[in-house]
C-alpha cells in the first residue's frame, strides 16, 4: 500500500487536444447563433460526463434537440469524438510505458460515455496503466475529493504515495488537498523531470516534506 504512484489525467496531458472549432461550424452550417449547441446540449453533456444517460441516448437527443437528420447527426459526434480523443502524447506516452514495473501507474481522467471503448481502442491505455477511472463510470467528475479517493482504492495506494498529473489547475489543487502530490502539466519535458523526482524520492515517509 506503501507503493510509490504515478496518476495521469488524459485529455490535454496523455492526449493533445486542441480546440478544432467544431461546435461553431455546426452552429454555422445549421444558422444558429453562437452557443446555441451547448445551450442546448449543457444538460446531456453534463449526463454523458457522469454515466447517467447512455451513448445511445445522446445521439438521440443530439439529433431531437439541434433538429437533424441520420447523417447529421452521425457527422455531428464524429466531429465530436474527433476532438475529445485528439492525438496521443507519443512523447509521454513512451516514457510511461518505460515506467511500467517500477512504479504502480493509474489514470483518473473526466471523461463521456464511450470514451473507455475509443481511447482503449485507439490508444490502448488499458495496457499503458493498471487502472483507468473514468467520471462517466464511477459517477463523480474531478474536482470532486470522491474521485482521487476511487483512483487511490482501485489502485491500493495512500494519498501521500501518489503523484498526480493535470492539466487543469483546480483539479491540481483538488488532489493536493486530497493528500496527493501534484503537479499542473505544462510540457512533456517538465512533467517527466516532476517524475524521476517522485520516482527518485520513493514512497513517502511520514514527516518528510514533498517535492512542489
Amino acid at each position: 500500500m506503501n507503493a510509490t504512484c504515478v496518476i495521469f489525467d488524459i485529455g490535454g496531458v496523455l492526449e493533445i487536444t486542441p480546440e478544432t472549432g467544431w461546435v461553431q461550424r455546426w452552429e454555422e452550417r445549421l444558422e444558429l447563433p453562437l452557443g446555441t449547441v451547448h445551450e442546448r446540449m449543457r444538460d446531456v453533456w453534463r449526463a454523458g460526463s457522469v454515466g447517467s444517460i447512455s451513448e445511445r441516448e445522446v445521439h438521440e437527443q443530439v439529433v431531437a434537440r439541434l433538429g437533424l437528420n441520420t447523417p447529421q447527426g452521425e457527422a455531428f459526434m464524429a466531429d465530436l469524438w474527433a476532438e475529445y480523443l485528439g492525438t496521443a502524447n507519443e512523447e509521454l506516452i513512451d516514457y510511461v510505458r518505460g515506467l511500467r514495473g517500477s512504479c504502480r501507474l493509474g489514470i483518473l481522467s473526466n471523461s463521456f460515455v464511450g470514451a473507455r471503448e475509443r481511447e482503449t481502442a485507439l490508444y490502448h491505455f488499458d495496457e499503458l496503466v493498471e487502472q483507468i477511472v473514468y467520471s462517466h463510470e464511477i459517477g463523480i467528475e474531478k474536482p470532486d475529493p470522491r474521485a482521487f479517493e476511487a483512483v487511490c482504492a482501485s489502485l491500493n495506494v495512500r494519498p501521500e504515495s501518489c503523484l498526480f498529473i493535470d492539466d487543469v489547475e483546480v483539479n491540481v489543487e483538488a488532489a493536493q488537498a486530497a493528500g496527493m502530490q501534484a503537479h499542473l502539466f505544462q510540457g512533456n519535458a517538465r512533467t517527466i523531470s516532476r517524475i524521476a523526482a517522485h520516482l527518485d524520492a520513493g514512497p513517502l515517509i511520514p514527516g518528510r516534506v514533498p517535492l512542489a
